[in-house]
């Protein structure tokens, strides 16, 4: 058995900001609250109503539980919150990618 590695909310913002950012056009998000709002907007613009580019689909996902987790009291559930989302943004490199050559 294979353990997953989890992420937290800071890693979260870490990983992806500056590639959510690009997409909404702002600068980085440093918080968490910040991060799902730039979230929210990439994936509009890189789903079906602008780029329509696939697999931005799963973005709308993890905007959910990360609100999920920003409203939670729980430590426990919001990390799991945090983690179930960092696995629906694992392709954002690719979409972010091809987001890019496209403007």
């Amino acid at each position: 058995m294979t353990a997953t590695k989890t992420i937290t909310a800071v890693e979260l913002i870490a990983r992806y900001a500056a590639d959510i950012a690009f997409v909404a056009e702002e600068k980085p998000a440093t918080t968490l609250e910040d991060f799902n709002e730039q979230l929210s907007t990439a994936a509009h613009r890189l789903g079906k109503t602008w780029a329509d580019i696939q697999g931005a689909e799963e973005l709308d996902t993890a905007v959910t539980y990360l609100a999920d987790a920003i409203y939670s009291t729980d430590d426990a559930e919001r990390a799991v919150l945090v983690n179930r989302a960092a696995s629906y943004l694992c392709d954002l490199d690719e979409v972010v990618a091809e987001y890019r050559d496209m403007v």
